[in-house]
């Protein structure tokens, strides 16, 4: 049965419920693994604040979301699955307005990293 996104609790089902794919997608799984390593629970929490933050307007995530993304060995396909896996685990699970908009900052948010990675990896290739 889907529902609403509207607390805490429902950001936590949603950030875990996607990472278990994430972290089992033949595509994504190596990379995130070996990004976060031993350190799931801390990253989830920061996803929670994060979404939390976006999603309910309650301000408990303080950052920079691009930083630790930066020099990730990602390009076109990887967002494109992110976004695939998210779109279905949001689809599944949730409904209204909130779902919505989770599923368009999410698009925009892959959008963004993608140039900014882009540029990111073209500086660098540029620097003596």
């Amino acid at each position: 049965m889907q529902k609403e996104i509207l607390t805490l609790d429902d950001i936590k089902l949603l950030v875990d419920s996607f990472y278990e794919k994430v972290r089992t997608d033949e595509l994504l799984k190596d990379i995130f693994n070996e990004k976060i390593q031993d350190k799931w629970p801390q990253h989830l929490e920061k996803m929670y604040r994060f979404w939390q933050t976006i999603l309910l307007e309650e301000h408990t995530y303080f950052g920079s979301p691009f930083a630790p993304h930066a020099q990730l060995p990602v390009a076109q396909e990887h967002f494109k699955r992110w976004l695939k896996l998210f779109y279905e685990n949001i689809e599944t699970q949730f409904t209204g307005a909130k779902a919505e908009e989770a599923k368009w900052r999410a698009e925009k948010m892959a959008e963004m990293f993608q140039y900014k990675i882009a540029y990111y990896k073209s500086t660098q290739i540029t620097k003596p």
